[in-house]
């Protein structure tokens, strides 16, 4: 495996690797503040830090899910997911999604070891479609979230008005799309909550 130059807060300070990353080595990159990666099929994709108008609505759908998570389940925002379609070593794939509800005891496990959260560990991916990631979020992550397993997956799009796609796993077909909510989103799967989309934004 190839050492890599450690980070520096603030900075780009590593060369853009000259072959395909593996989950390890991109996780050994550290963070930077100049925008976020992910790693695609061991390459990178550089993403642009979210507007403030996205975080807030990342905010406060972790504000109105959280009393509704029952016991053995906790929210994160912002982190990776080795998706697992690799083994160790060779290129992989991890994808830092909006908001991610994973077992609790999964971030345990995650803080005591400094690792990224594995496909198997979360139960809904949120991702909040950015003007730069429509087809990214509805066509891309969707089918990658499907073949890593995650049971469940919610598009929310801030475009008025507001809407939440609900996507859960369908065996071999894959996720199945249920229509747009608007209003107020309620499920009861993998969890009963409600959602008031419309508060979303100011």
């Amino acid at each position: 495996m190839t050492a890599l130059p450690e980070p520096t807060r603030g900075e780009f300070p590593w060369e853009i690797p000259d072959h395909l990353l593996s989950i390890e080595e991109y996780a050994a990159l550290g963070e930077t503040d100049s925008g976020f990666t992910e790693l695609v099929e061991g390459r990178l994709v550089m993403s642009p830090s979210p507007s403030r108008r996205h975080n807030k609505a990342a905010y406060r759908i972790v504000q109105a899910l959280e009393p509704q998570l029952p016991a053995d389940l906790d929210f994160n925002l912002d982190v990776d997911i080795d998706l697992g379609f690799a083994p160790p070593g060779e290129a992989g794939s991890s994808r830092r999604p909006d908001v991610i509800l994973t077992y609790r005891e999964a971030n345990e496990r995650v803080d005591r070891a400094q690792a990224m959260f594995r496909a198997d560990e979360v139960v809904v991916v949120i991702e909040i479609v950015s003007p730069g990631s429509k087809r990214t979020d509805y066509v891309t992550k969707h089918d990658e979230y499907a073949d890593a397993g995650i049971p469940f997956y919610w598009i929310v799009d801030l475009s008025n008005p507001v809407s939440l796609v609900a996507c859960h796993q369908a065996g071999e077909l894959g996720y199945q799309d249920a229509p747009a909510a608007t209003g107020k989103f309620r499920t009861t799967e993998p969890f009963t909550a409600e959602l008031d989309l419309t508060t979303l934004l100011d």
